[in-house]
């Protein structure tokens, strides 16, 4: 599960980063780039790639999905999606069908026994499988989670689809059932690696480099 992240990636940095996915020759970040976080959490807006073609466009999306048929924000935000059952789930499985992107992250945060986590890659960024809609009139995503791989479910049984960058474009841009394919305990999770952190990223107002750093 994941229902903190951090992004310090931005600016060209996140930019260069998409178009080096595979398939890509044009971002466009119509908002912008998003500036350094290091306390993301569910309602705050984040990095969202949806892809037409060769085309990647990088756009600020609500976390916490709100389906076509949400008038307003009410409820709890659906900031993860359960792969196994996604395509099913009214919530979810219109954006199953045809509504897939990518969220972009460095790393997020899980807590065993109330002792928080920092999750990241041994390199680069993480890419993690998303749906999105617009409900409300708002663009808003959510992130699909899976069973978590041995190595690190003594964390938490579930993790992030976390996608190798030779499967972005399977998820975004096959059919459903290609989509539904990659749903199992993900690749990336061979590369992941963590140390504790502070409990100060309980709280979601503080939002500074000190976060990740190991104690």
């Amino acid at each position: 599960m994941c229902g903190r992240f951090v992004l310090f990636s931005t600016g060209e940095q996140l930019v260069d980063f998409v178009g080096s996915l595979p398939g890509v020759s044009e971002v466009l970040t119509p908002d912008g780039t998003p500036p350094a976080r290091y306390n993301v959490a569910p309602t705050h807006q984040v990095p969202l790639v949806r892809f037409h073609g060769t085309e990647a466009l990088l756009q600020a999306a609500r976390w916490g999905l709100l389906p076509g048929w949400k008038r307003d924000d009410s409820g709890p935000p659906l900031f993860n999606a359960r792969g196994e059952t996604v395509a099913e789930k009214p919530s979810f499985r219109n954006a199953m069908r045809a509504q897939r992107g990518v969220m972009l992250l460095d790393g997020y945060y899980e807590w065993h026994e109330q002792q928080p986590y920092y999750v990241t890659p041994e390199s680069g960024m993480l890419v993690a499988a998303a749906l999105w809609d617009t409900g409300a009139d708002r663009l808003s995503t959510t992130m699909v989670t899976t069973e978590a791989a041995e190595r690190i479910a003594w964390m938490h049984h579930r993790l992030p689809l976390f996608l190798l960058p030779e499967e972005v474009e399977q998820w975004t841009q096959g059919t459903p059932e290609e989509a539904q394919a990659l749903i199992y305990p993900s690749r990336v999770a061979p590369q992941l690696q963590w140390h504790a952190v502070g409990r100060e990223v309980g709280n979601v107002r503080n939002d500074s480099p000190e976060l990740i750093q190991p104690i």
